[in-house]
């Protein structure tokens, strides 16, 4: 079985407050994107390992325990009874980016175990693992755009639509640890509503529309604001870090003509 599991932005993202559970309150808009990281999943035959996992592409580093696809293979096990799988995993969206590559993998891996098993786990089983793998995990289930709130996984219809406008994402090689910035982060629920501020047209965004964790990110990375800076420059109607970073991504109403300083760190563009 061949899984394509895609990436996200996020547009605007509000932390609020810390949760009793060490969570974060947040909101913000998720959109998904065609850039995708590539999944084959086999059921494995009885002399074989109960998982494997082999890797292409960019290589997550750390313990095979620690990796969201195997995290994600555990607990349909405990849940749906043991399977053996073998898979491999090309991996395209970098680590540690802001782009959901992770999340987005654990859910692939979910949705494809429960189709090789003739759908033992009804779609409410399958939500309630994945909000036991990450906050940004239940968006990837229906991966479409949409409004996020509570610490991630309360989702209700977004009132942003891209469509036509054409996107690029730069990466600056660099991992950021969510934990970390999150331990940054100065909660601040005394804002205008994001889905408020999303519904003006995407002019205003540019002075109404942020994201908490630029302001830690930048100060920690200032080649990731100077990407920022250079994407307003070369055109972009709007431009924002994705997530925790370091992805920044500009939309453009027509492909822009960028220089080479900028080429060097283009992830994808196209139109959306």
């Amino acid at each position: 079985m061949i899984l394509f599991s895609n990436a996200k932005i996020n547009i605007g993202l509000l932390i609020l407050g810390k949760r009793a559970d060490g969570f974060h309150d947040i909101s913000t808009a998720l959109i998904p994107i065609p850039l995708n990281d590539i999944i084959e999943l086999n059921l494995a035959d009885k002399s074989e390992e109960e998982f494997s996992m082999e890797q292409s592409g960019i290589i997550i580093p750390g313990k095979l325990e620690d990796n969201l696809c195997y995290k994600s293979w555990n607990l349909f096990s405990k849940a749906a009874g043991e399977i053996k799988v073998k898979m491999h995993l090309h991996k395209c969206i970098p680590v540690g980016a802001g782009l959901g590559g992770g999340s987005s993998n654990a859910v692939a891996v979910l949705i494809g175990l429960n189709k090789l098993t003739g759908n033992k786990l009804s779609r409410h089983d399958i939500h309630h693992i994945a909000t036991q793998l990450g906050s940004d995990c239940t968006f990837f289930i229906e991966n479409k755009p949409a409004l996020a709130e509570g610490r991630g996984e309360i989702l209700s219809n977004s009132p942003v639509s891209l469509e036509g406008f054409h996107m690029l994402l730069l990466n600056p090689g660099i991992s950021i640890n969510t934990a970390w910035a999150y331990k940054k982060v100065n909660p601040n629920k005394k804002r205008e509503p994001l889905h408020t501020l999303l519904s003006k047209p995407i002019q205003t965004w540019k002075t109404t529309v942020s994201n908490d964790f630029e302001s830690i990110v930048f100060k920690a990375y200032p080649e990731v604001a100077s990407l920022k800076a250079e994407l307003y420059m070369a055109g972009a109607i709007f431009t924002s870090m994705s997530g925790s970073g370091s992805t920044v991504y500009g939309l453009f109403e027509e492909e822009p003509d960028l220089d080479p300083g900028l080429k060097k760190h283009l992830l994808w563009q196209g139109r959306l």
